[in-house]
């Protein structure tokens, strides 16, 4: 299986791992992280969640090689705290949040993510979920469409497209992915099509909204963060500003004592920062790592620390 783990050495490096920890890597994919923290950790556990059957699948047995010490949850990492409650897990010593998709994903014309190649508009991680693309561009009103591409593409010809988008299914539906990509096409024309290339943010921003993906960092880093050891870490990796900022701002928030008690020479201790920035810049991945895998120039890993 052709899987590139993205800033792998970084995040290794970062979680600072314990022998006899407890690991939880909420976005397992094809488990080359996993793998990683699993051979580092004889005495401890790794949970790895996933909401793709067929990288679980995989994974399962690519991390049974190493030791029987973990356990994949096949959920989205949005129900991280419900599902860490139900396998009696306390404090964890680190967290890994990957949020691009894996190589495997990507490549499989089948899945409908990439605009590439011509596929079913489909796009779920989690092939049990109801939701698609398809639905999505066929079914939502123009005033939610509009919103979608606004927020999660931020493109600034996200009026044009999604107007294009309801007039071609007056008369079609709309059920394949380089359909869309023509549709998207006249939309903007040739000239600002070719030298912007609209299509990627607005795939990008259909993916989001059929997983979920910015609600579940939203809900799920913060409950991170509250089951974290003390000296415990946690490990985000990024791959476009939206999914960078809301992380920057938990963090950041975290991180810094309230407004109200600024200068205050005694802080109640539930007012008190939680977390402390390993890096105040993102690490970004290496002149080695981009001539290997060009997927990840756009990566950013921002790592703190339970204090």
């Amino acid at each position: 299986m052709k899987h590139y783990s993205v800033m792998l050495p970084e995040v290794i490096e970062g979680l600072n791992i314990k022998d006899d920890g407890i690991y939880v890597d909420a976005t397992l994919g094809y488990a080359g992280h996993s793998r990683e923290i699993l051979k580092r950790i004889k005495k401890g556990s790794l949970f790895a969640f996933d909401a793709d059957s067929e990288a679980i699948n995989y994974s399962h047995q690519y991390l049974s090689d190493i030791s029987a010490n973990f356990k994949i949850i096949h959920a989205n990492f949005i129900n991280l705290k419900e599902k860490l409650d139900e396998e009696n897990v306390g404090l964890v010593d680190g967290f890994l949040f990957d949020l691009g998709l894996s190589s495997p994903e990507i490549d499989d014309a089948r899945r409908g993510f990439s605009f590439m190649s011509d596929a079913p508009l489909d796009m779920r991680m989690n092939r049990e979920d109801k939701l698609t693309a398809r639905i999505i561009l066929n079914t939502y009103k123009e005033s939610d469409l509009l919103n979608i591409f606004f927020r999660y593409a931020e493109e600034p010809r996200s009026k044009a497209i999604t107007k294009e988008i309801i007039n071609y299914r007056k008369n079609k539906e709309i059920i394949s992915t380089l359909e869309l990509v023509e549709i998207i096409k006249k939309a903007v024309g040739a000239n600002y099509f070719y030298k912007h290339h609209p299509e990627r943010v607005i795939f990008q921003a259909l993916r989001i909204e059929v997983n979920h993906e910015l609600a579940s960092i939203e809900k799920a880093l913060p409950d991170a963060i509250k089951r974290l050891k003390k000296g415990g870490r946690i490990c985000v990796i990024t791959f476009h500003s939206l999914e960078d900022r809301i992380v920057k701002q938990i963090f950041k928030k975290a991180s810094e004592v309230d407004e109200i008690f600024k200068g205050m020479p005694d802080i109640p201790e539930k007012y008190q920062p939680l977390i402390k920035l390993i890096n105040k810049k993102p690490i970004t991945p290496s002149k080695k790592e981009l001539s290997e895998n060009s997927r990840s120039k756009s990566a950013k890993l921002r790592i703190v620390e339970r204090i």
